[in-house]
Parts: C-alpha cells; sequence; structure tokens
C-alpha cells in the first residue's frame, strides 16, 4: 500500500511540475510579446486598449492552471481513496476470517466476547466509510468553489476600453 501511495504522490507531483514548467514557459514567451506590443503602442489610448484587451485571456488562462492543478489534486485524492479502500477491504476481510476462526476455537461462553469485537469491527468500518465519504464531499466543494469563482472573476475581467481612453 504504502509503495502505491508514493507512486501515486510521486507521479502527481511530477505532473505538477510539468504543469509548472510548461506555464512558466508560455508566461516568459507571452509576456515577452505583450510588452513588445505595449512598447510600440502609439498613443496612451492604444496603450490602455491593448492591457484591458490582455486581461481577459490573462484571466483565463490563470484559471485553467487553477483547473490543471484542481485536476491533478482531485485523480490523487480518488487514487489515494481507490487504494486505501482496496487496502481496508482486505484488511477488515483478513480480520474477519481471523475472528471466525477465533470464534471457532473459543471455549463455550466466549460467544459474547466474540460479538462485541465483531460489533467494534463493524462500527471502526462504519467510521471509515464517513470518513471517505466526507473527503469525497470535501472534494467535491472544492470543485463546485473554483467553478463559482472562475464564473465570477472572468465577467470582471472584461476589457472595458471605454474607461481606458484619456485626452
Amino acid at each position: 500500500m504504502f509503495n502505491t501511495l508514493n507512486q501515486v504522490a510521486f507521479d502527481s507531483v511530477t505532473k505538477l511540475i510539468e504543469l509548472n514548467l510548461s506555464a512558466v514557459k508560455a508566461s516568459l514567451a507571452e509576456s515577452t510579446v505583450f510588452a513588445q506590443q505595449l512598447l510600440s503602442a502609439k498613443d496612451p489610448q492604444e496603450f490602455f486598449s491593448l492591457t484591458a484587451a490582455h486581461a481577459r485571456p490573462t484571466g483565463e488562462k490563470a484559471l485553467s492552471y487553477g483547473r490543471h492543478v484542481a485536476s491533478v489534486a482531485t485523480a490523487t485524492q480518488a487514487e489515494f481513496n481507490k487504494t486505501a479502500q482496496a487496502t481496508i477491504t482486505e484488511t477488515h476481510r483478513n480480520v474477519t476470517v481471523f475472528v471466525e476462526d477465533v470464534f471457532k476455537k473459543a471455549p463455550a461462553g466466549a460467544e459474547r466476547a466474540v460479538s462485541l469485537v465483531k460489533s467494534a469491527i463493524g462500527h471502526a468500518n462504519a467510521g471509515v466509510e464517513l470518513l471517505t465519504k466526507g473527503t469525497q464531499q470535501a472534494v467535491e466543494v472544492l470543485d463546485e468553489q473554483l467553478t463559482t469563482a472562475a464564473n465570477q472573476v472572468l465577467p470582471v475581467s472584461e476589457p472595458s476600453v471605454k474607461g481606458t481612453g484619456r485626452k
């Protein structure tokens, strides 16, 4: 289990590094082109117009980057959950078999103790299921909040050339 989790974590970090390198390269290239455009502006109105026109694509790229990061985090969390769930299921099966073996070999009168152990195992499994569901709900809420933030930010970053023309 730990090897699988380590591999998933390593793969996720690799994806984030690749995403960051790609974002930095693209940002540097775009910044250079944008700076050249600004320097070639003939008047302040053109300068501000270029700046306003550049705002929306920049915001969209930032949101896209955030979505990619969230996607990697969500995939990693899902893989962690899958691995943990498989391990929990296997452990539960092994413990159940062990308890059944103990129950079969237990002396008369030990049924109550075995029943208590089975009940404790059942409660522990229910707790793990609640934790897993809670984690999944938290990831869904994060995704919804990112979407809501994206929808609120993009209209604000609409270029408005009207207010940029000074004389």
